[in-house]
């Protein structure tokens, strides 16, 4: 990692629901949150707790030198809404099968 970046990984404890419009896209407690340098706190959430069957795969992927490649998941009136990395880097190996929002409610 670049001197002074840093990554943790950790349960997060909490409940987390995702809601766009009506609709909830992903529930759990499963959680984990990612805090990084410079970033806000994102919320990663196990794929058997996101409503897959919602959301489509775009064409979007986008490089971070610290957690690798991501892709992407739209609904049909919000662009990529959701990202993963399905083969992420070892130091940040806990985020695979989990899926991060840019909103999420936290209780």
């Amino acid at each position: 990692m670049t001197e002074g970046h840093r990554i943790t990984i950790e349960r997060s404890g909490r409940h987390v629901r995702v809601v766009h419009g009506d609709q909830v896209l992903a529930e759990s407690d499963e959680a984990l949150v990612l805090r990084e340098t410079g970033c806000p706190e994102r919320y990663y959430i196990p794929a058997g707790d996101v409503r897959l069957d919602l959301l489509t795969p775009s064409g979007t992927h986008t490089h971070c030198p610290f957690k690798g490649t991501a892709s992407y998941w739209s609904l049909p009136d919000a662009a990529d809404l959701v990202w993963a990395y399905p083969e992420p880097k070892p130091e940040v190996k806990e985020i695979k099968d989990h899926l991060c929002f840019y909103e999420v409610e936290v209780s």
